[in-house]
């Protein structure tokens, strides 16, 4: 099974995971503390990368002026779709995209949520990503991407669990490894990459800490032993 496959298996019952739902309601704050001040948010346009079902994109939506969340993954689309479209009162300024986001011009991210108008060479105050690291091969090509996706001055923001070593590797069941590219991020690595796609003032720090069952013993599928996971939030700019 591909990570797609996986994950489009996976998004009718996204939303009902208490380990997703926990991470990412302590990503949220997370994120808007070490942005500026609430009216100089207000006026970002801000894109998520591998949204999901739209979880992180609604909780930071009111904070925010647009957000344009991609995924490449169909299935979480379209359930994030149906969200909005039963969402009381309504986010309008979310637009949710299915695709595989390689180019900072493709024209899926290039309509404004909130006018609804194609623009040429849109690009990003604010780029972040929830969790969504640890299932990508070629980090070093993401964040070159990103700091296309970003105006001069504009912010990358990710947050996802640490590599604090072999233990890293139980928070994923052995059976649901499909897509998992790596155990966590270590800390000098994500440094690294930030710093060779041309990203300054990067930061990389610890966010929260989340309790998580994990198997007794790897492989058995009894998810009875409490772990704590520590999660990074790793920052820069663009100049």
């Amino acid at each position: 099974m591909s990570g797609n496959d996986r994950f489009n298996d996976d998004a009718l019952t996204w939303d009902t995971k208490p380990d997703v739902l926990l991470a990412t309601k302590l990503a949220h704050p997370a994120y808007l503390s070490r942005l500026l001040n609430p009216e100089t948010v207000s006026t970002f346009d801000v894109l998520e990368i591998g949204c999901g079902t739209g979880i992180l994109s609604l909780l930071l939506a009111p904070s925010v002026r647009s957000l344009t969340a991609v995924d490449a993954a169909p299935g979480m689309i379209q359930v994030f779709e149906a969200k909005l479209a039963a969402a009381d009162p309504p986010a309008k300024n979310v637009l949710p995209v299915n695709t595989l986001l390689t180019d900072p011009d493709d024209a899926s991210i290039q309509v404004d949520p909130v006018t609804g108008e194609t623009v040429k060479g849109r690009r990003f105050d604010v780029v972040v990503s929830h969790l969504v690291l640890h299932h990508i091969a070629d980090l070093a090509a993401l964040f070159a991407t990103i700091f296309g996706c970003l105006k001069s001055g504009g912010k990358v923001m990710v947050t996802d669990f640490e590599d604090f070593g072999p233990e890293a590797r139980r928070f994923h069941p052995e059976a649901r490894m499909a897509g998992v590219e790596r155990h966590g991020i270590k800390r000098t690595d994500i440094q690294g990459w930030l710093e060779g796609a041309g990203f300054v003032d990067v930061k990389v720090e610890t966010a929260f800490e989340m309790d998580k069952l994990v198997e007794t013993v790897p492989g058995n599928g009894i998810n009875e032993h409490n772990m704590t996971f520590p999660f990074l939030i790793c920052s820069g700019t663009k100049p």
